[in-house]
């Protein structure tokens, strides 16, 4: 157990599935650093990052490699990925995001807009695989599970104590 800001969480430990091109990769140190299962594979396009266990696989992409010419070939890159991947997430870095950077994402967005590509920039390492982990959890199995039930919990309690359904349940006694 770990303690943070008072509260007690229960650490979350999963299997990741990296290529093995981020075998030396800042991210996977974290990763490992974390005590999550770690395996690398040839099999799987370079620079992906999957959680099978949550259903979610991103890649890895610089800004800065982008801005230079190579674009459509990473293009295929991203389509090939989206194709094997149901939720499949762009994970965009840059130091500082300006103007170019912002250029990069929006023709990102263009060309994949209506896939299931979900973009998001980050600055460095430590933000990446925050993120990672927080998208993977929520999508896990049992958590998905819990925060569906507690939405539907929520939904329910905000309708029985709406104003406008009390009104619409005293129009139905009337009406009666």
């Amino acid at each position: 157990m770990a303690e943070s800001g008072g509260q007690e969480q229960s650490r979350w430990i999963t299997t990741v599935i990296m290529s093995t091109a981020l075998q030396n990769h800042e991210i996977s140190t974290i990763l490992q650093r974390q005590h999550h299962r770690v395996r690398y594979s040839d099999s799987v396009e370079t620079g992906s990052v999957i959680f099978s266990l949550s259903g979610v696989a991103f890649i890895l992409a610089d800004t800065r490699d982008l801005l230079m010419p190579g674009e459509e070939q990473f293009f295929r890159r991203i389509q090939k990925f989206i194709n094997i991947h149901r939720n499949s997430f762009l994970v965009l870095s840059a130091a500082l995001h300006g103007p170019e950077e912002w250029k990069v994402m929006f023709r990102i967005q263009r060309r994949f807009l209506g896939s299931n590509l979900r973009i998001v920039p980050v600055h460095n390492a430590a933000e990446t695989v925050k993120l990672m982990l927080t998208i993977a959890k929520v999508t896990s199995r049992p958590r998905a599970d819990d925060i569906r039930h507690k939405m539907a919990m929520t939904k329910a309690q905000i309708i029985e104590k709406s104003p406008v359904w009390k009104m619409l349940q005293e129009y139905q006694l009337h009406c009666n």
